[in-house]
């Protein structure tokens, strides 16, 4: 089962570097503050997660920098998840607002829809 697993993570590494959407381009101000707005953002994410690559090709398409953390290759990303979001389940953004609190949000599609509301659409 594990060798299947491994093969079916490669194959969809493949497909995602061989798809790879092109991301979207801003003026170099506009990207900036954008940039400064999701630098408080972290996803943690496993390589061949193929929800992990929704996401990931979500926030290339719309050119969004956010760090992204390992959680299956680095243990320290991995306790970070269980202590900060209570359980070792991917994807998942960690959002630390202004106040310093922070906030752990799991499941991709919510994660983009999030994402599409905070930062992508224009505020009124």
């Amino acid at each position: 089962m594990a060798i299947i697993r491994w093969i079916l993570g490669r194959l969809i590494l493949l497909i995602d570097a061989l798809t790879s959407p092109k991301g979207v381009t801003r003026p170099a101000d506009e990207q900036s503050k954008l940039d400064k707005q999701t630098a408080r953002l972290a996803l943690y994410q496993f390589k061949a997660c193929p929800f992990c690559v929704k996401v990931r090709r979500f926030l290339k398409q719309h050119s969004l920098t956010i760090e992204t953390r390992d959680a299956k290759g680095n243990p320290l990303f991995r306790d970070e998840l269980l202590k900060g979001g209570g359980e070792i389940k991917v994807p998942c953004l960690r959002i630390e607002d202004e106040q310093g609190e922070i906030k752990w949000m799991y499941e991709s599609t919510e994660i983009m829809k999030y994402l599409e509301q905070q930062y992508l659409q224009p505020q009124s």
